[in-house]
């Protein structure tokens, strides 16, 4: 049985269905919201552009994607995969390029969504996905260091960041063993914040990170040529930034249709990103995907499931850095480390850590996840470390596919002159290679049969071996005959055979 359709049970009309739901949706949309401040100022200092662009693009990105996306409940803003690839542009050519590479970046978005590019997600192994959690889960935690261990942690202060932070934690893991009514993140970050306010505590804050803006946004249009130059400078980082966006959406989709038990539209979702992205280019936003660690936080540590979670993570945002930034500038940056610990505690996949799962696991699944974490860890992006994941799977998938094929020498021929040989497995470009050389072309009758009812031709390069061995046949007097073959197989092998140039 399929499981139900998220799309329709995750709609804004299913948030209001109870007093219950309603409260979880807003209180966990606050919670994000506070969690979305810091990192879209960090992410704006990576991307080299003022923190009022990465704060006003995870507003835009979050309330438009509440209305177009393909996954409820899941929180899209200014993201860091995304700041990387935009940085160049910024650095080289400034803003209005920037502007004008989030717009086309959109648009391509768009154009691949419509295309189907969300079918690809079914070439992502189990193995990859693991990888892709578990990275995700270190590059959390890693990236809540500086704020523990960085220059604004001083010897005065250093033991009230650790005894603030290990509060936050204990409040975050005990409170629900209590009570669920109000999410634990949210209790921790309010008496941490009046905890430290109280004592007049000299900790980093929010406020800390970057300038929050004091006005609303207002539509621009990026000052550029609209020439082919313009389109050189800011195409590659566009697709780039296309390409990382969608997987990384589609990605974080897959992971809360798993802990939701729910289908989402996948490729609703990467045309949505695009759409989400061309407003954010439009109110001069730095661009953005699906966020992970902000994502764990509404669907898994708030229990949200709808889109009025996700569009109030957004309204909230904008509230609360223009009409209330003296507030929020005075939240303790050891309440949001404490929130994201353990967002990537509840990330990691630590089954698939156990040493009897490791025992159990196959050697290449295992690597495969391995090479996924490391590449994603060392290049702290995403796609890299998804795409090399996948190569690797594929690689080892075709080696052990590869191992498969088989071919025997029948001894019982009820003719003298005649000898048959049985070829088992897939044909294709890895298994066939060795084909040629199975066969005793000098010691064999002038009759040659190849049973090829347990095999399947997939490709040419397999064609190319068959019309090699018939070639050699033929050069030592004898004919060889390939019978069995499936209508596919059959059809592949008269449409290509002798066209190829194999053995001539």
């Amino acid at each position: 049985m399929a499981p139900p359709e998220a799309t329709s049970s995750g709609s804004f009309r299913a948030a209001f269905s109870s007093g219950r739901a309603l409260r979880t949706e807003v209180l966990a949309g606050l919670v994000v919201a506070l969690a979305l401040v810091p990192e879209a100022i960090a992410f704006s200092i990576i991307a080299g552009v003022d923190p009022r662009i990465g704060l006003f693009a995870a507003f835009t990105m979050a309330v438009t994607i509440s209305f177009v996306g393909g996954r409820p409940a899941m929180i899209s803003a200014a993201t860091g995969a995304v700041a990387l690839v935009v940085a160049p542009v910024m650095r080289d050519h400034g803003l209005d390029y920037l502007v004008a590479t989030v717009i086309l970046g959109g648009i391509v978005q768009v154009v691949l969504g419509v295309l189907g590019v969300a079918r690809l997600m079914r070439f992502v192994p189990r193995s990859v996905m693991t990888g892709f959690v578990n990275a995700l889960a270190i590059l959390i935690f890693t990236s809540q260091l500086p704020h523990l261990f960085g220059d604004k942690v001083t010897a005065d202060n250093r033991w009230w960041i650790y005894a603030l932070v290990v509060v936050g934690l204990a409040i975050i893991v005990l409170l629900p063993r209590w009570t669920r009514v109000v999410p634990a993140p949210l209790v921790a970050i309010v008496l941490i914040t009046a905890a430290a306010l109280l004592g007049g505590l000299d900790v980093p804050t929010v406020g800390d990170e970057g300038e929050l803006p004091q006005s609303l946004p207002t539509l621009v249009f990026p000052d550029v040529p609209l020439n082919l130059e313009t389109l050189r400078i800011i195409a590659p980082s566009a697709l780039a930034m296309a390409l990382v966006g969608i997987l990384e959406s589609l990605m974080t989709a897959k992971l809360v249709d798993d802990i939701t038990d729910t289908h989402s539209n996948k490729t609703r979702e990467s045309w949505g990103q695009g759409v989400a992205n061309i407003v954010t280019g439009f109110f001069g936003g730095m661009g953005g995907c699906a966020m992970i660690g902000q994502t764990m936080i509404n669907v898994k540590a708030s229990g949200a499931r709808t889109r009025l979670s996700t569009f109030l993570a957004g309204a909230f945002l904008l509230a609360l850095v223009v009409g209330l930034g003296d507030v929020v500038a005075t939240i303790p940056m050891a309440a949001l480390v404490a929130v994201m610990i353990m967002v990537s505690v509840g990330t990691f996949d630590w089954h698939s850590a156990r040493p009897s799962t490791l025992r159990r696991m196959p050697r290449s699944e295992t690597a495969v996840m391995l090479a996924t974490v490391a590449v994603t860890v060392a290049t702290h992006n995403l796609a890299y470390g998804v795409g090399v994941g996948v190569v690797v799977a594929a690689v080892l998938f075709l080696q052990r596919v590869a191992h498969l094929t088989t071919v025997t020498r029948l001894d019982a021929s009820d003719a003298d002159d005649e000898r048959v040989y049985a070829v088992d497995g897939e044909l294709f470009f890895a298994s066939s290679n060795d084909l040629v050389d199975q066969f005793d072309y000098a010691g064999d009758p002038h009759r040659v049969v190849v049973e090829m009812s347990r095999a399947h031709v997939w490709d040419a390069s397999t064609v190319a071996a068959l019309d090699a061995v018939q070639h050699k046949f033929a050069q030592h007097g004898k004919t060889v005959e390939f019978r069995g073959l499936d209508p596919d197989s059959a059809a592949r092998l008269d449409r290509l055979a002798g066209r190829l140039g194999a053995g001539h």
